[in-house]
């Protein structure tokens, strides 16, 4: 592998991710698979911290509309990270990388208790930090809480991984000539409401100067490229 552009990672991935081909749960060899991105990239030499939405168990917007209590249901999607985070530390295990899964919810019988030290700490210790439970709180998206955690664990770049591969002017599905950016400003994505990730993100990730990567997670080797700077991603950055 080529020398890496980023020293310390946030890898952001969406829990529709893990479903694989599936209508919904974890697919464990799609798990696999992304740990082994995962590892390619420690192997390389980064330090790597990840966050996997919820989605593929329970969506708490979705829930609410359909009449829960929105709080209620943005904890269930809460816990929804947490397995998430527990399959990944157990194909990492398997693997023989030593992983951690730090939560913004104490459950001390499950996991660690997420905070910066800690999560500095093992990163330091060359272990791959599992953050889970998103900020611990309602109404924030892990998007939100993947900007926060990358601002804490003092990370060089958040990799956002999702179905396309950059970020474009409309929706590529729905409009095949949409105009692709290799490098745009998070002001251009929040005057042009790109939803790339939720606008708080965007606004915390400016403010701390951190550059957000967004790529497509489903291409192989797809996170290997883009830490050494190759492959198609588009850099989202202040300036």
């Amino acid at each position: 592998m080529s020398k890496i552009t980023y020293k310390r990672i946030l890898l952001k991935v969406s829990g529709e991710v893990l479903m694989g081909n599936q209508a919904f749960g974890i697919d464990l060899d799609t798990v696999a698979r992304i740990a082994d991105e995962v590892i390619a990239c420690a192997k390389a030499g980064a330090q790597v911290a990840l966050v996997i939405g919820g989605g593929n168990i329970f969506r708490g917007l979705a829930g609410a509309a359909k009449g829960m209590d929105r709080v209620s249901a943005d904890h269930m999607g809460i816990m929804a990270t947490v397995m998430n985070a527990l399959a990944m530390q157990g194909v990492l295990n398997s693997k023989g990388i030593d992983a951690r899964v730090l939560s913004a919810i104490a459950m001390p019988t499950v996991c660690e208790t997420y905070s910066p030290a800690k999560g500095i700490h093992h990163l330091e210790k060359g272990r791959v930090v599992i953050c889970a439970a998103g900020t611990g709180l309602p109404f924030f998206t892990t998007d939100t809480g993947s900007a926060l955690r990358a601002a804490e664990l003092q990370c060089n770049a958040l990799l956002k991984g999702t179905s396309v591969d950059g970020v474009y002017a409309e929706d590529p599905k729905k409009n095949p000539k949409a105009q692709r950016f290799e490098k745009i400003t998070f002001n251009e994505i929040l005057s042009r409401d790109l939803r790339i990730m939720d606008p708080a993100a965007i606004a915390l990730a400016r403010d701390n100067g951190i550059p957000v990567i967004v790529f497509s997670i489903r291409e192989a080797g797809a996170v290997s490229k883009v830490i050494t700077g190759a492959g198609r991603f588009t850099t989202v950055t202040k300036d």
